[in-house]
């Protein structure tokens, strides 16, 4: 089952830097920061490589409108990766694990469910998108919200938690600084995306903001600046020999 850590998880030894109760692990963390990192600048690129002139000018608009254009295919793929991800996300085996997998199930479902139900297609074209109906559009403006939503629950509450008669040590207090930030940042997105709109303007980089904010999250959660420092000590040693 999804919602329970695997039998035993607990008694594993767990990898350098890892708690002996982390039951997914720095490169599961690792993988869905940089899956949200990679997600606004791959679909820049993919979209100048694979041009679709009716709707490349409006794809500008937003990361979702990117469905509507020749990137389409990288949208739903990463969207679809990141949602299982999450989904397969169990946190920690303590009683902090109900939110943890609760959390991650619900941004899960939102993930998925933003890339099933595209938003509004481009002016113009929804003649020959005949399946396109404004309920479409309100599940995928709930489904990105809840997943923003669910971010920022993640930066503000879950990573910041301590384990039960733990004290904070100098650099859980650094990280959770920066938690506190990305948790911060995504909301002031968030509410920047809500002006934009409200004013007709382009939300790309509201939302782009957000998923950096999010992904800086889970990157430090997941040690990545230790395991590039790894990688390229290990890749020195290996040259030098």
């Amino acid at each position: 089952m999804l919602t329970q850590p695997p039998a035993g998880a607990s008694d594993t030894t767990p990898a350098p830097g890892e708690r002996p109760d982390d039951v997914s692990g720095h490169a599961h963390r690792q993988v869905i920061g940089y899956l949200g990192l990679a997600l606004p600048l791959l679909l820049v690129v993919v979209v100048q490589l694979r041009p679709n002139a009716l709707s490349d000018e409006w794809s500008s608009n937003s990361i979702s409108a990117y469905y509507w254009t020749g990137a389409v295919a990288l949208f739903v793929g990463l969207l679809a990766a990141l949602s299982l991800f999450l989904l397969t996300y169990r946190g920690y085996a303590n009683e902090s694990n109900k939110y943890d997998r609760g959390a991650a199930i619900i941004a899960g479902i939102a993930a998925a469910l933003v890339a099933l139900f595209p938003t509004t297609p481009p002016n113009g074209m929804q003649p020959r998108v005949p399946w396109w109906s404004g309920g479409i559009q309100t599940t995928h403006f709930v489904a990105a919200s809840t997943l923003f939503t669910m971010f920022a629950v993640f930066s503000l509450w879950l990573f910041r938690k301590t384990a039960p008669g733990e004290t904070p040590t100098a650099s859980k207090r650094w990280r959770n600084a920066i938690y506190l930030l990305c948790g911060l940042g995504i909301l002031a997105s968030m509410a920047w995306a809500v002006v934009e709109q409200l004013s007709r303007r382009s939300l790309f980089l509201p939302e782009s903001f957000a998923l950096v904010f999010f992904a800086t999250s889970w990157l430090v959660k997941g040690q990545a600046l230790v395991s590039i420092g790894s990688n390229l000590i290990a890749l020195k040693d290996k040259i030098a020999r």
